[in-house]
């Protein structure tokens, strides 16, 4: 009796084991926001063939761009929240968009389960190389004795609220002109179409390397090694312009605190990885890890600071 127990119990088990074996094997979606190719999905990547061997499972990203990355971020909110989807979101995702978009429809706090934060990249004012003004306090005394023009990528990007808290803060007279996308707003600020820029710094890094753009300062907390002479926000007398870009994962609400913990240090192991730090590096990115605690502090803090640029600026999108 007590043989053949032991023999059930050892049958039980070993037809359990393809079970196990499926359920690890589950793949993670990952979702971005984004179409492919771009920086986010370019994290996105970096990331997820790293950490499949850590997590045993396979990391699928689903690209899903589309109305500034509402429609992936909203999937991800209504996916089940039971540790197989994540969406890798940022700034506007999961911060400005609660203030800039009444009908948004997902919350950029309540909707989610911080993971981790992963990366920063800083935003830069730049100027035609001609440009009259060699310093952000030149500019700002134009902008007070006559009329400015400043692009964004978009309006209602973090380009136009950050170029209009400037004027608005400095009480300048500056009209924004839009443009679809940061290439075309660089070539026109090139070109001196227009009279400054806030634009992401790796987007303009090489345009000013050439000497085709000054820039006047850098949202970083330091000087860059490779750009020394630019100033930061700080130095240039506006330090409300650090404003970041940064980006983080995110779990639908009610997910297992298990599996976020588990995806997060997964992640945050990857990302102090030297090769993985490399290969972000070469494309803009400032590694800058907080697991879930610390990353749901700093979003909340985000979320309350671009409310009030937003309600400063007066500068919201319908959607």
């Amino acid at each position: 009796m007590h043989r053949r127990t032991l023999l059930s119990t050892g049958l039980a088990a070993g037809l359990a084991m393809p079970f196990v074996a499926r359920a690890q094997t589950v793949p993670l979606r990952l979702i971005v926001p984004a179409p492919p190719g771009g920086p986010t999905d370019i994290l996105a990547r970096a990331l997820g063939d790293k950490v499949q061997a850590t997590l045993a499972r396979p990391i699928v990203v689903e690209n899903r761009g589309g109305a500034g990355g509402i429609i992936g971020t909203e999937a991800a909110a209504n996916a089940a929240p039971d540790g197989n989807t994540i969406v890798l979101g940022h700034n506007q995702t999961h911060a400005s968009n609660q203030a800039m978009m009444p009908r948004l429809p997902y919350h950029v706090v309540q909707s989610f389960v911080p993971i981790a934060k992963l990366a920063t990249v800083h935003h830069a004012l730049v100027v035609p190389a001609n440009s009259p003004s060699e310093t952000l306090a030149q500019l700002v005394e134009r902008g007070k004795k006559g009329r400015l023009t400043y692009a964004s990528s978009q309006a209602g990007s973090a380009s136009h609220v950050i170029s209009e808290t400037f004027s608005r803060r400095e009480g300048l007279d500056a009209t924004h002109v839009p443009y679809r996308g940061a290439a075309p707003a660089a070539t026109d600020t090139v070109a001196g179409i227009v009279d400054f820029y806030v634009a992401t710094f790796p987007s303009i890094a090489q345009l000013v390397r050439d000497g085709r753009l000054r820039a006047l300062e850098v949202g970083a907390q330091a000087r860059l090694a490779d750009f020394p002479a630019i100033p930061t926000a700080a130095e240039a007398g506006a330090p409300y312009l650090a404003v970041d870009a940064w980006f983080g994962l995110f779990a639908p609400a009610g997910t297992p605190a298990a599996a976020v913990e588990r995806i997060s240090a997964a992640m945050l192991g990857a990302l102090a990885e030297p090769e993985i730090v490399a290969r972000l590096a070469g494309a803009g990115f400032t590694p800058d890890p907080l697991p879930p605690a610390a990353f749901a502090a700093f979003q909340q803090a985000e979320v309350a600071r671009w409310a009030e640029m937003v309600r400063l600026t007066g500068v919201t999108m319908e959607g």
